[in-house]
C-alpha cells in the first residue's frame, strides 16, 4: 500500500467521522412525557399532554423553521422528532377528536436547547357507565385507551413518563389498581381524592379504576330535556312555546273577568 493511498484512506475516514458526528449531533431526544386525562361524566375525556424534548445545537434552526410551519401534521412531527410524539390516550375504535398540537419555544442550554410539544384532544368512551339508582352511576375506566409503551406483559409507563387522571368533582373512588404513586394514602383510603398519578416504570396491563358519582338534579333535568329534544327535535320548542302562550292567555283572561 503506497503512502498516497494510505493518505487518501485516512482523509476519507476522517471526513466520514466528521459527517457522522454532525448527523449524530443534529438530533432530538424525548426526555419526559406528562399525560393528564380529565374525565367527564358523559364518558368522554379531555387529554392534555406535554412532551419535553432536548434539541442539539445543529437542530435549533430547523426546529424553529418547523415550529413556524402552518401545515405540519402529527405524522410530520413524529418524523421530525420521534415516534413518541403520539396521543397516549386513544380509543382503538373511534380515535380522538378536536386534536391540537403546539410546539413550544426553545429555551437555550449549553448543549443546544429544550422545548415542549403540547397536545390537547378529546376521546370518546373512556369510561363505561352503569346506573345503579336514581342519579347514582358507577364509572369504569376503559384500559384499552392506554397507548403507552408495551412490555412483555402489556402496557407499561416508559422512563420519565407520568400519567395523571382527574375525576369529576363529585366522584368517589371505589376500586383502583395499581395503587397510585401520588397521592400517597393510608390503607388505600381515597376519600375526597379526585386526582391520581402514576410515574415511570409503572405496569398498567392490569389497570383498573372504578368510581361512583351522583348526578345533580340540575344535570338530571338537562338530560331529560336533551332526551326529549333528541326525540322531538324542533317540535319540542313549539310545544314549549304553545304551553307558555297558553299560560299567558289563561292569566290574561282570568285577570280581565
Amino acid at each position: 500500500m503506497t503512502a498516497q493511498y494510505k493518505l487518501m484512506v485516512f482523509i476519507f475516514l476522517a471526513l466520514a467521522l466528521i459527517l457522522f458526528a454532525n448527523i449524530s449531533n443534529a438530533s432530538y431526544t424525548v426526555t419526559q412525557i406528562n399525560t393528564t386525562v380529565i374525565i367527564n361524566l358523559n364518558s368522554t375525556a379531555q387529554v392534555m399532554e406535554s412532551i419535553n424534548i432536548s434539541i442539539s445545537n445543529e437542530s435549533l434552526k430547523q426546529y424553529s423553521i418547523d415550529r413556524a410551519g402552518l401545515n405540519l401534521t402529527l405524522s410530520n412531527w413524529q418524523s421530525i422528532i420521534s415516534p413518541q410524539i403520539v396521543p397516549h390516550i386513544i380509543n382503538p375504535k373511534s380515535g380522538v377528536y378536536g386534536f391540537n398540537l403546539l410546539p413550544g419555544p426553545i429555551k437555550k442550554t449549553y448543549y443546544g436547547g429544550i422545548a415542549t410539544i403540547y397536545m390537547n384532544y378529546y376521546v370518546k368512551n373512556v369510561t363505561s357507565i352503569n346506573q345503579t339508582g336514581p342519579r347514582n352511576f358507577i364509572y369504569t375506566f376503559n384500559s384499552d385507551v392506554l397507548n403507552f409503551a408495551h412490555g412483555s406483559n402489556g402496557v407499561v409507563l416508559g422512563p420519565n413518563t407520568r400519567l395523571n387522571i382527574i375525576l369529576p368533582p363529585t366522584s368517589k373512588i371505589i376500586s383502583i389498581y395499581p395503587i397510585p404513586d401520588s397521592p400517597q394514602t393510608t390503607l388505600g383510603n381515597f376519600t375526597n381524592i379526585t386526582k391520581v398519578s402514576w410515574f415511570d416504570g409503572e405496569p398498567l396491563y392490569n389497570f383498573k379504576l372504578v368510581f361512583v358519582s351522583k348526578e345533580s338534579i340540575f344535570d338530571e333535568v338537562i338530560k331529560f330535556f336533551n332526551s326529549l329534544y333528541a326525540q322531538l327535535g324542533i317540535f319540542l320548542y313549539l310545544i314549549i312555546i304553545g304551553v307558555v302562550l297558553a299560560i299567558i292567555f289563561y292569566t290574561y283572561i282570568k285577570n280581565h273577568k
